[in-house]
């Protein structure tokens, strides 16, 4: 952590910024944070930052604690964290792409994805969006293998056609391209030749999600 006076220097080239070309004083530091000048002073002898205020401050500016704190940049910290990023996987629900099934559990573990899907998906903060579902069965081969993990984002529902879409019918959970047909039917198309076309309305199918990565299993 930075020294008292360094934090201090750095809270009045803040406050500069809104006070015009004057000089900002340890009693206008005090102030700003919601302190009397006499406690700032009793702080100051004792090089002890008062912490929350400081975070009131930062988060009212919309100012990065960790770089008034510790001289830390927010893009350091996001790929920092960005490393050690994880998504809900869900074990027990399989993507089907074959028959169809549904079989739903409320538990679900978590795994970690690194930083290039983090980059993909548009940022750490879309993270709360996707989810990894596994698949099951060789419709949609050879695109996708019997085991493959899928990556969806749950955010994007909206239906364009010619996208794979992880989709509930009725209780059966299926991963399909979906061709648009008219304003009430959906085709859902399988990519291997030998499985036909399930053709389903709008009203009784439920969109979970745009598949947008593959995850290779090791074997």
């Amino acid at each position: 952590m930075l020294s008292f006076e360094e934090v201090v220097a750095r809270l009045k080239d803040i406050i500069s910024t809104e006070v015009g070309e004057r000089r900002v004083l340890d009693k206008d530091v005090a102030e700003t944070l919601g302190i009397a000048p006499s406690y700032f002073a009793v702080l100051k002898k004792r090089e002890s930052l008062p912490l929350a205020a400081i975070a009131d401050f930062c988060a009212l500016r919309k100012i990065s604690i960790n770089w008034l704190l510790y001289d830390q940049m927010s893009r350091s910290l996001e790929e920092s964290t960005e490393k050690v990023a994880t998504i809900r996987y869900f074990k027990q629900i399989n993507a089907s792409a074959g028959s169809g099934t549904f079989n739903w559990e409320e538990n679900y573990e978590t795994i970690r994805v690194d930083d290039a899907l983090v980059k993909f998906i548009g940022g750490i903060n879309h993270l709360k969006h996707i989810d990894a579902l596994e698949i099951r069965g060789d419709s949609m081969e050879p695109l996708l293998q019997d085991g493959n993990l899928i990556i969806v984002d749950r955010s994007r529902r909206q239906v364009r056609s010619g996208g794979i879409y992880v989709l509930r019918i009725g209780e059966e959970l299926f991963i399909k391209k979906v061709e648009y047909k008219n304003e009430k039917e959906w085709a859902c198309l399988s990519l291997n030749p030998a499985y036909p076309a399930i053709h389903t309305e709008v009203s009784e199918t439920y969109i979970i999600g745009k598949a947008i990565a593959i995850v290779q299993r090791e074997s």
